[in-house]
């Protein structure tokens, strides 16, 4: 279920912290297999990424697979197209999870 909480910070007014089901993205363990499938460090992937003009680095790449980092539909598309997998595949784990009981 999404959660959505207003954070304040000084300074600042307010920004909205979003969560699925505490977590920041649906793609991380997934994420990872298909990386180290591909035979790609982070770094690796991080630079495939950056080719397709997505600006994302090392870290980034690390925190997604931590689950610490919110994934854009752009970069869940090139991930996909990179390490060669589909939408549904690289969104496995959460289909799996949330499937529809038919009936």
């Amino acid at each position: 279920m999404l959660k959505s909480s207003k954070i304040r910070y000084i300074g600042v007014s307010f920004l909205k912290k979003i969560l699925f089901d505490n977590n920041k993205n649906v793609i991380s363990r997934t994420l990872k297999i298909h990386r180290v499938k591909n035979g790609l460090s982070q770094t690796q992937l991080a630079a495939k990424m950056q080719t397709l003009g997505v600006n994302i680095d090392q870290q980034m790449i690390s925190k997604i697979e931590h689950n610490t980092r919110f994934v854009t539909d752009y970069e869940l598309a090139c991930f996909c197209r990179i390490l060669g997998v589909s939408m549904e595949e690289m969104l496995s784990d959460f289909f799996q999870k949330y499937a529809v009981q038919n009936g």
